[in-house]
């Protein structure tokens, strides 16, 4: 079994002492908004598809500080995997090179989490412009089957079935729908640290593979296996796309993308792997 004791370890190092109480004070703001004032402060810090009228620059950094006001599990286990895997980080690289290595990853993440959004919302728009322009049956079949506009309800069914009969009133309610639908998934906005989570985790099993882990404190694995069964349930998750999925995969997946580059640059010349 192979260990790596670096000479001075903090089980709290600073730097990521610091971004779990700025998560944890940010996500408290969000509670306090939202359950006071009915104001979701992700439709300004969320990152936002480039063609909606939500979307600021800044939000490619701060979407890294926000997470579901209504699900506390979100921030916490975010927070809890920065910590288990990122304190043997800080403690080997130090806080400036780790916090660099944070941020980069969090923002390659939003990268190319944007280049997911840019591709399903050219594609939503040329569907629904084809259904718009021409309100078929088989056009609007086409356009549930690729975004499950009702999540396979039986609502949905029930329309279909009276576009097939060119029902007038059906068509219209279709055309409708559709035209809000096309802007509701163009301003939705995304918010987590899991593709800066997702970086560090990265990072723990590149350069600590054969590392032993405990899950649930009883099996040993080591961290290249857990490391690479989680971007591959993540590559597969994205590339299936289920209904009802809001977990941006791509982004998570950006985060070691963006990870494995940094390290490979950092560490041509390392032949030390633990």
């Amino acid at each position: 079994m192979n260990e790596y004791r670096p000479g001075k370890f903090q089980y709290l190092p600073m730097v990521i002492k610091n971004l779990m109480i700025i998560n944890g004070l940010i996500w408290l703001v969000q509670l306090t908004l939202l359950n006071r004032f009915d104001y979701d402060l992700s439709r300004l810090f969320g990152l936002h598809y480039w063609g909606s009228e939500l979307f600021r620059p800044h939000q490619f950094i701060t979407h890294l500080f926000l997470h579901d006001p209504k699900n506390p599990a979100h921030v916490f286990f975010n927070m809890f995997t920065l910590w288990m895997f990122g304190a043997t980080l800080e403690n080997l690289w130090g806080s400036k090179r780790f916090l660099i290595f944070y941020m980069i990853c969090g923002v390659g993440a939003a990268l190319c989490h944007m280049g997911v959004l840019t591709y399903e919302n050219i594609n939503l728009t040329k569907y629904a412009t084809n259904f718009l322009n021409d309100p078929t049956f088989s056009n609007f079949t086409l356009l549930d089957n690729k975004f499950d506009l009702g999540n396979g309800t039986n609502n949905m069914e029930s329309l279909k079935t009276a576009i097939a009969n060119n029902d007038q009133s059906a068509i219209y309610m279709a055309q409708t729908y559709v035209k809000e639908y096309v802007n509701y998934y163009r301003n939705v906005g995304t918010i987590g640290a899991s593709g800066a989570v997702y970086g560090i985790l990265f990072a723990f099993g590149f350069l600590f593979p054969n590392t032993y882990m405990y899950i649930y404190f009883m099996f040993p694995i080591k961290a290249k296996y857990i490391v690479g069964f989680m971007i591959v349930a993540e590559l597969w998750s994205g590339i299936q796309n289920s209904a009802g999925d809001n977990v941006a995969h791509f982004a998570h997946l950006g985060g070691a993308l963006f990870a494995y580059l940094l390290l490979r640059g950092w560490s041509k010349k390392r032949t030390d792997f633990y």
